[in-house]
């Protein structure tokens, strides 16, 4: 087990800096700079910008300059701000994090019930139904549902004010977030709930008189569950940090909406940071989602 995640973890180093690579070296593969687009500049303050932060460097040794700050934990400066990037991630992050974890609570706890509840009552009324509302929403972009519950519940109705940074509000978002991610889960969940009680075990312990609930919740769901935790571990990585859409109708100041303020402004340094700061996410999310199979099956052994 030890050998396992130590195995795993030199793997997540090594991927992460992979990551890093591409991203660092495609970005500067792009025409033009960050500072281009600021037309009051003249050439010459272009230059000294440029020489400030190693811009006009040969791009391996900018690379290599990167990669030193970034293993002292420093991720730079804005290049558009001037602000450290780490206040930045640190301001930006929890507010993400929030979001997206309420959304992913959301989506895997009614997901794995309506599945469940879908693959017990199949060919019944509440599994059409179930199935219906879960290819709705996996249709429907996130940011359409997203407007739509603006301005149903903050601008018609007015039942849910409008969210700000004094008067947060999660509940809208995190529905427009959960919707795609519940969809999927109750769909993964009835698959892998039906292929559970198709087993041989499922049909011995009924046979031996073991009480329905317990053959649903303790045999049936527990081994339905591996499916659910290999997509929701990547999918909880993505949904806390890949929210950039509904951030953005929300109008909400996280992570998400500065990574596209980022690209939009070719600020290199919060890119970089923002790409690794993900990437980092998904390997840990991974990580953990392959040592809690082990908790969900004891059966399954870590080469």
């Amino acid at each position: 087990m030890g050998r396992y995640i130590i195995k795993r973890i030199l793997l997540a180093v090594v991927t992460v800096f992979i990551i890093c690579a591409i991203t660092f070296f495609l970005m500067h593969a792009v025409p033009g700079g960050p500072f281009n687009k600021e037309k009051a500049l003249s050439q010459a303050t272009i230059n000294a910008l440029n020489e400030r932060y190693n811009l006009d460097k040969p791009l391996g040794q900018q690379f290599v300059l990167y990669v030193k700050q970034l293993l002292g934990g420093d991720f730079g400066v804005s290049l558009k701000n001037g602000r450290d990037i780490n206040d930045i991630i640190g301001e930006s992050f929890p507010i993400s994090a929030k979001l997206g974890l309420t959304a992913m609570a959301i989506a895997i706890l009614c997901g794995t019930v309506f599945g469940s509840l879908a693959a017990l009552m199949r060919n019944k009324l509440p599994d059409r139904i179930i199935i219906f509302f879960s290819t709705l929403f996996t249709a429907v972009p996130s940011f359409i549902l997203a407007t739509l519950l603006l301005l149903v519940f903050c601008i018609i109705l007015k039942l849910l004010p409008v969210w700000s940074a004094n008067n947060p509000n999660y509940i809208l978002p995190a529905i427009a977030l959960a919707a795609y991610p519940m969809a999927y889960t109750t769909r993964l969940s009835k698959t892998s709930m039906l292929d559970a009680l198709s087993q041989d075990y499922i049909r011995t312990a009924k046979a031996k008189g073991v009480a329905r609930w317990k053959v649903i919740f303790k045999h049936a769901l527990r081994n339905s569950l591996i499916p659910v935790i290999t997509y929701a571990g990547p999918q909880i990585a993505y949904i806390i940090t890949g929210s950039m859409v509904v951030e953005t109708v929300f109008t909400i100041g996280g992570l998400g909406s500065k990574f596209v303020q980022a690209i939009t402004n070719r600020d290199y340094t919060l890119i970089m940071a923002t790409t690794i700061f993900l990437a980092s996410l998904m390997v840990a999310a991974n990580l953990i989602c392959d040592l809690l199979y082990k908790a969900v099956d004891p059966r399954i052994q870590y080469d």
